[in-house]
Formats: C-alpha cells, sequence, structure tokens
C-alpha cells in the first residue's frame, strides 16, 4: 500500500479522532490509555496548557529521540521525545516502540527552533463505530461504514465492557451483529486494529 493510501486509511480509521480539546483533557487528566485519550476536556486547567500545540501525522524518520512527522498537508513537523513524554501505543510504552509509518497525534509546547517538546504521544490511535461480522479466537471481523476491516484480540490487553458494565477480559458475550465503539491501535503493516476496548450497548 502507498504511503498515501495509508495516511488516507488511518484518517477512515480515526473518523470519530481526537481535537486539539481532547488532548488537554486528556493531560490534564494525567491519564495516557484510550479513554482518557477521548476524554472530554476538563472545565478548569492549568493556564500552562493553552499554550499547547498539537500535532497529527505520520512518522516519516526518527533521530535520537526526534520525530519527523509529515501532516496531511505535506507540512513536517519535528517532535522531541524526552524522558518526561508519555507514549501510548495500546499500552504505555518507551521511545523505541515508535516506528516508521506510525501515525501519531502529539501534545507539547513548540519551542524556539519550530520543535514540539511532547508530553504526550498517542500513536496509531483509533476510536471506531463498527459492527461484528465474525467472531475467531483471535481476532474480529468489523464493517465500518462500508469498510471492512480486523480486530486483533490481544492476549492480557483486549478488555470488553457490556451495556455499560465493568470491563473484563471474557468477550464471549460479543456476538455476530453486535454494534460496538472499539477503541485501539491501527497497526499500518495490515491495517488491522488491535483493541484496546471494545464497548457493546454502551
Amino acid at each position: 500500500m502507498s504511503e498515501r493510501n495509508g495516511l488516507g486509511r488511518r484518517r477512515l480509521l480515526t473518523s470519530a479522532a481526537l481535537g486539539g480539546a481532547t488532548i488537554v483533557g486528556a493531560s490534564a487528566l494525567g491519564g495516557l490509555d484510550a479513554d482518557a485519550a477521548f476524554a472530554a476536556p476538563m472545565p478548569s486547567l492549568d493556564p500552562a496548557v493553552s499554550t499547547s500545540v498539537f500535532v497529527d501525522g505520520r512518522v516519516g524518520q526518527i533521530r535520537r529521540g526526534v520525530l519527523d512527522v509529515v501532516e496531511a498537508d505535506g507540512t513536517h513537523k519535528l517532535i522531541q521525545l524526552t524522558n518526561a513524554t508519555s507514549i501510548w501505543k495500546l499500552e504505555t510504552v518507551t521511545a523505541e516502540a515508535v516506528e516508521v509509518g506510525d501515525g501519531l497525534y502529539a501534545r507539547g509546547v513548540q519551542m524556539p527552533d519550530g520543535s514540539v517538546a511532547a508530553d504526550a504521544v498517542w500513536v496509531n490511535i483509533v476510536n471506531l463505530y463498527v459492527t461484528i461480522r465474525g467472531i475467531e479466537r483471535s481476532r474480529l471481523h468489523l464493517s465500518h461504514g462500508r469498510n471492512a476491516m480486523v480486530g486483533n484480540i490481544v492476549e492480557k490487553k483486549t478488555t470488553a465492557s457490556f451495556r455499560g458494565g465493568a470491563l473484563t477480559s471474557n468477550l464471549s458475550q460479543l456476538r455476530i451483529g453486535h454494534h460496538a465503539q472499539v477503541l485501539g491501535a491501527w497497526r499500518p503493516a495490515d491495517d488491522s486494529v488491535d483493541i484496546a476496548r471494545i464497548s457493546v450497548g454502551h
């Protein structure tokens, strides 16, 4: 798949994706999981938050902890990862987990040289409303609008919520035809999604 098509696919997958305000909310809450990334902004925040900037793009190069991110309009942004940067890629990870080709959302502070020192980065995060079309032991076949996709069930990471109940690793209540919300991490290599959480009847 070409880079342009891959980026277009990621944008499709993030049809209910993050905006700047929701990133602010996530950071202010101190959370980095998939739920925190899509949380509503808090009514009162640290004044420093308002000076933050938001970058959405795809990683083109990685050099010594600096990500060269290409945005949709072709603009390049340099994202500096530090020891204080929180990084999510299905779970909290280190900078070594970020790869060329990954899509990301980053929030941070713009530096005098134009780069962004990131305090929070979400790698390949997606928020999808889907219909379950097939169920296998290690994956779900899903449809998102007219698009078919695979949702990977990741051992010890994938959880489910049914009708607003508590999260559980027991997925036995999933049924073909269920409408669900999926929070997870897109895999650029094959366009599948690793499922962090699937919610049915919420």
